[in-house]
């Protein structure tokens, strides 16, 4: 699934080519990947100018010039691109949104497993259930979230409300990165662990954005390039492979039923 780092890359790519733009022509070829049903999300885009994109957790949020707002969420192997008129449909492209450009551009929604979607917003807020952005966040936040939990520290930083935008890679690489045992209850943990791991999230981020991200199977960005971060991994999906610091195996275990990998020498279990 496409975490903050991927999320962030294609808000980037998206912004030159789609911000200030008029929709022409709306067309969604998938009703069941809209959020609620009951909206006439082609009346209500047709017409409409974008005025921002952003990214709020792993959610690209549009704004119109009227004032209204939706999301799109890539959800496991979602992309968004931005493509030629004259380019061809690929399988699974459930919406397509034209654009009033002299080139021809069209904004095309493709998700072949569907867990990804489209969510109507209108003058609504976004976001409010979740937790802070992990590269704004301060060590108070981040200690005063995790001392309401004795979920293991790598539940407790994939769940949305506690920190928005991290998932299963960044999770992994930033534990590691902190020298913190993917198992340890999140409230035993000290002020400087607490300060060294809000220090990893951010550098791990910061390091994933510079290198577009990380494509393991469906990510591409909106202009469909792929990121390279993958190549830099430290633990996540490197099982029996020797550690970049101390040569150990990684190991791996199923943890909420989501891999986690990490190495039990540089990040020694705590109770």
């Amino acid at each position: 699934m496409p975490e903050l780092p991927e999320v962030q890359t294609v808000v980037n790519t998206l912004l030159p080519r789609v911000k200030g733009r008029r929709i022409r022509a709306v067309r969604l070829h998938r009703n069941d990947i809209l959020t609620p049903s009951d909206v006439d999300l082609v009346r209500s885009l047709t017409g409409r100018t974008v005025k921002g994109i952003e990214r709020r957790g792993k959610r690209i949020v549009f704004s119109l010039d009227n004032g209204d707002r939706f999301y799109i969420h890539l959800g496991m192997s979602g992309r968004l691109t931005v493509q030629g008129a004259e380019t061809p449909f690929v399988r699974h492209t459930h919406l397509v949104i034209e654009l009033d450009a002299a080139e021809g551009l069209e904004l095309r929604f493709v998700d072949p497993r569907r867990f990804g979607g489209v969510w109507w917003l209108g003058a609504e807020a976004d976001g409010q259930e979740m937790g802070p952005e992990p590269l704004t966040m301060k060590p108070g936040q981040l200690g005063a979230r995790l001392k309401k939990t004795t979920r293991a520290i790598k539940n407790a930083l994939l769940d949305q409300t506690v920190i928005a935008g991290l998932g299963n890679i960044y999770v992994d690489e930033s534990l590691f990165a902190a020298g913190i045992h993917p198992l340890t209850p999140a409230n035993v943990l000290t002020r400087e662990q607490i300060t060294k791991l809000n220090r990893a999230i951010k550098s791990t981020l910061r390091r994933a954005l510079k290198h577009r991200g990380s494509t393991l199977r469906d990510y591409r960005d909106a202009e469909g390039n792929s990121g390279d971060f993958q190549s830099r991994h430290r633990v996540y999906g490197r099982e029996g492979a020797p550690c970049v610091v101390c040569r150990k195996p990684i190991e791996r275990i199923v943890l909420g039923g989501r891999s986690t990998h990490f190495c039990a020498k540089c990040q020694r279990a705590t109770s």
